[in-house]
């Protein structure tokens, strides 16, 4: 299971809220570090 999976799977069951805070933000800052990685890569087109 990934990662990102994994987080979305605690968050629906999690009912405690600092964990859920928490859980957010890795989710948040995985989602930055995808998007920094995205804008690096030069798109090629086909």
């Amino acid at each position: 299971m990934s990662i990102d999976r994994f987080i979305i799977k605690k968050l629906d069951s999690c009912h405690e809220e600092h964990t859920r805070r928490n859980l957010v933000k890795l989710f948040k800052l995985r989602i930055q570090k995808a998007e920094k990685q995205e804008n690096r890569t030069p798109h090629r087109i086909s």
